[in-house]
């Protein structure tokens, strides 16, 4: 989890800014001496541990090693790790980088970032379902970009989540190495397109991510992106529906002949989730109908629409910088949010800042609310950038819709967003196989080095394991 932003999350529990306790219950704050009873809990292997219902990461060494533990072990524990350094800290946990304290015969040395919450910390600061629900989504997810949970523990108050370590860091940063502290249009427009992919699966799941920002936007090893903290998230029902679409060439509908050949790609009546649903109208489903009724001679396009339209919540929370309008305003969000916060992560990249900031929080949130659109001045070197750019502009213009009902994406999701004309031109469906505008120096040597590794001796294998004494200690 990268570092956050100066600006601490809202909350709907008060009117003041959420602050981060500096007291009771932090990491940094408790100590375990070797003496300390350590109680270790592994949650069942069906949840967390194994990869077979993971399949996008199913192969890897890092799953092969969970596994191994499983067999020899029975459960996996905070023993089992070395930690190595702090990679940062969020409003209710630290992350560190650690690896397997005995490395595992014939399989590459396997790194992971751990997240430790303190449970009865949160308790106090009335944050302990944020946790369980990040933990939840981060339970269900298995997509190219988005995070690898390979197993969950306690270890006393703590609850700890062992997930993918990115080696490049985070886009805030990678922003800031680039010059004039912004990135190009091509670079803009590959990472837009695997977040949008990204935020299509999570909507798709019934997910509202609600913390999109360059500081939760990992780079994997390999330059590809990868989300990150969920504590933000809430689930919804949603009712994914596969639509067929006629031709916009074709203005008349006209009825099928009965001698004709049906077309190979048949309407179809809105799918049914597999999620939970909730009650449809006579009146909506009639709607849902009117999309799919359609001409068979016609060639279709298919649709899957998968946007959780309904889903309401009120909670004040998110960077006060890429809050949307109705968070703000406090009647309830929902879906939406995240194609504003969108709109506001694209205008960051392409300008090196975000388009409603203020002279301080107050200011941002008027500025959110009632401050037209305007985007700045950049030197362009060719023709074909200004084209770009105009493109670009069109999109994040209608992404930052300060009205939730007229926003692109509100109501088809990712559907519209991907039809822009920004995006033409992209191959989505071997999005993963673009070169990355830039993939992390040490990739390379870090693979090199990545060998397998001998077994080490049986004493240093069943030595009893010394628990740090503090978890902050680097």
């Amino acid at each position: 989890m990268p570092p956050t932003r100066e600006e601490p999350d809202y909350d709907s529990s008060c009117s003041s800014i959420t602050a981060r306790d500096s007291g009771h219950g932090w990491i940094s704050d408790v100590s375990f001496g070797s003496s300390s009873s350590l109680s270790v809990c592994s949650y069942p292997e069906s949840v967390a541990s194994s990869s077979s219902n993971k399949p996008h990461k199913a192969n890897q060494s890092h799953w092969e090693a969970m596994r191994r533990i499983h067999l020899e072990r029975g459960q996996v524990g905070l023993d089992h790790f070395q930690l190595l350094r702090r990679l940062g800290s969020g409003d209710i946990g630290n992350v560190y980088l650690c690896r397997l304290r005995n490395p595992m015969v014939g399989l590459p040395e396997c790194f992971y970032a751990m997240k430790v919450v303190d449970r009865e910390a949160l308790v106090i600061r009335k944050k302990l379902q944020r946790a369980e629900m990040e933990k939840e989504i981060l339970a269900m997810l298995d997509h190219p970009f988005l995070p690898t949970l390979y197993t969950m523990f306690d270890a006393s108050h703590y609850s700890c989540l062992v997930m993918e370590f990115c080696t490049g860091g985070d886009l805030h940063a990678l922003r800031h190495r680039q010059p004039e502290k912004r990135f190009s249009i091509s670079a803009v427009k590959f990472y837009a397109a695997e977040i949008i992919l990204a935020l299509e699966y999570l909507h798709m799941m019934g997910i509202v991510y609600r913390d999109l920002k360059p500081e939760n936007v990992l780079i994997r090893e390999d330059g590809h992106i990868m989300l990150s903290d969920f504590d933000l998230s809430f689930k919804c029902d949603v009712i994914p529906r596969l639509m067929r679409l006629r031709p916009k060439s074709v203005a008349v509908q006209r009825k099928p002949k009965k001698d004709s050949t049906p077309s190979c790609a048949m309407p179809m009546q809105p799918v049914l989730s597999c999620f939970s649903l909730s009650k449809k109208t006579r009146k909506e489903r009639k709607e849902m109908e009117k999309l799919v009724s359609i001409d068979e001679s016609q060639e279709l396009d298919a649709e899957l629409v998968a946007e959780p339209v309904d889903a309401r919540s009120k909670s004040f929370v998110g960077t006060h910088e890429y809050l949307a309008p109705e968070v703000i305003s406090g009647l309830g969000h929902g879906s939406a949010v995240d194609w504003w916060t969108l709109g506001v992560f694209l205008f960051e990249l392409l300008y090196g800042r975000t388009p409603f900031k203020g002279e301080n929080n107050e200011k941002t949130l008027i500025n959110i609310l009632k401050q037209p659109l305007n985007f700045p001045r950049i030197a362009l070197s060719s023709t074909k950038d200004l084209e770009e750019m105009v493109k670009a502009q069109d999109l994040i213009s209608k992404l930052l819709v300060k009205n939730p009902k007229k926003r692109i994406g509100s109501l088809k999701g990712s559907v519209e967003i991907k039809r822009n004309v920004f995006f033409k031109g992209v191959n989505w469906a071997l999005i993963r196989s673009v070169k990355p505008p830039q993939v992390p120096r040490d990739f390379e040597k870090t693979r090199k080095r990545a060998v397998p590794v001998k077994a080490s001796h049986k004493k240093e294998r069943d030595a009893s394991y010394q628990i740090p004494k503090y978890f902050d200690y680097f």
